[in-house]
This record gives C-alpha cells, structure tokens and sequence, in this order.
C-alpha cells in the first residue's frame, strides 16, 4: 500500500507545501545565482533515467559558471564552481528545484539518486534493478557517504532500498539526512569537487 500509492500522494502533498512555503527564498538564491555564474544562469537542466529507465529533465540550482579555457572546453568543475555555489551545494540547496520534479512525478523525496543517461548502458543487470523506483532527492546511499563512497558501494545501498522500501526506512533516510547536511558530510570524493564519473568498473 505504501509504495504503490501512499508514497506518492506523501511525495506532491508534501512538496506542493515545500514550494509554496519556500517560493521567495528560491526566488532569492535565484537571483543570487544569476549575477554569482556571470551570466550561465540559476537553473541547471539535464536529461536523466527515472523509473524504469524513462528519462525526465532534472532542474537543479547552477552552482558553475561556464567559463571555458582558449579551445572552447569546459574549465574544471573545481575552477568553476563559485563561492556562492560552493556554500550552495555544501548546505544541498542546489537540490531544492527539484520539488518540482518531485511534483511532477518523475522523481520522489527518497529514492536512489538519478545518475547520468549515458551510465544506463554500463550497469549490470542488478545495479539497473535501481530504476525500478522512481528516483529521490535523497537516498539510501546519501546516507552511507553521499558522493563520498565508491560507485559500487551506492549501487548496493541503491538496490537495498528497492528491495527494503517502506515508511519507515524512508523516515529513517530523512533524519540521516538531515543530520548529514547539518555537519556537511560527504560532499564530494577526495581530490574532486563532486564525483568522479561512472565507467562500469569503479
């Protein structure tokens, strides 16, 4: 009953709420971000698996510029990861538009993480049994070590949660999250400003 109906109606009560209630907040870190990314914009948007594999736009705070070196490539993310954005990301408030996803449908407040498009062809066939849940702003490898821990180890948190979903689990996965966000744990991989990139093996 819970994981087939009761979790989504939980899922667009409670974020239609989040998005009234914060509505002039994120108008704020909006305009913050605008003028922070000179010019690249506060919202970042990009095409990622949800349930059962089906892929959505995931909107999330910009936290970069979009500076590029004399070849036209990209600069480091560390280079362009601002200030404003480091603090952004650090207190997880880049994740807050995706409320939005959450009230759509494509995504849930707790699920496994949605990962990039081209990863889908890289999973085996139990790390894919992720997608069998829609996707969540936080999961049950958020609180194991968030980007701090290795692909194979989320995967495994990841595929725990499908196979352990419940009300009580997700409750679980919320105060642990609360309380890693407070002390600001497992931001990124030592050496890098998130994560370093899937490639079937790590």
């Amino acid at each position: 009953m819970y994981r087939s109906f009761v979790k989504r109606l939980l899922d667009f009560v409670l974020a239609f709420i989040a998005l009234t209630i914060l509505f002039l907040p994120l108008l704020f870190i909006t305009i913050w971000l605008h003028f922070a990314n000179k010019g690249a914009g506060a919202y970042f948007f990009q095409e990622r698996p949800g349930r059962n594999g089906k892929v959505f736009k995931i909107v999330k705070f910009k936290t970069m510029t979009d500076e590029r070196d004399a070849n036209g490539n990209l600069l480091p993310d560390e280079v362009r990861l601002t200030k404003i954005g480091r603090f952004v990301r650090g207190c997880s408030i880049d994740e807050l538009p995706q409320l939005w996803n959450v009230l759509k449908g494509d995504m849930a407040f707790i699920g496994p993480r949605p990962l990039l498009v081209q990863y889908l062809p890289l999973y085996s066939k139990e790390q894919a049994r992720r997608h069998e849940v829609r996707p969540g702003i936080t999961g049950w490898a958020q609180c194991h070590g968030r980007n701090a821990i290795s692909w194979t180890e989320k995967f495994k948190y990841d595929v725990w949660y499908v196979d352990h979903l419940s009300f009580l689990v997700d409750m679980k996965v919320i105060f642990i999250t609360i309380k890693k966000v407070l002390i600001r744990d497992g931001i990124s991989q030592e050496g890098q400003a998130t994560m370093e990139a899937f490639n079937g093996h790590n």
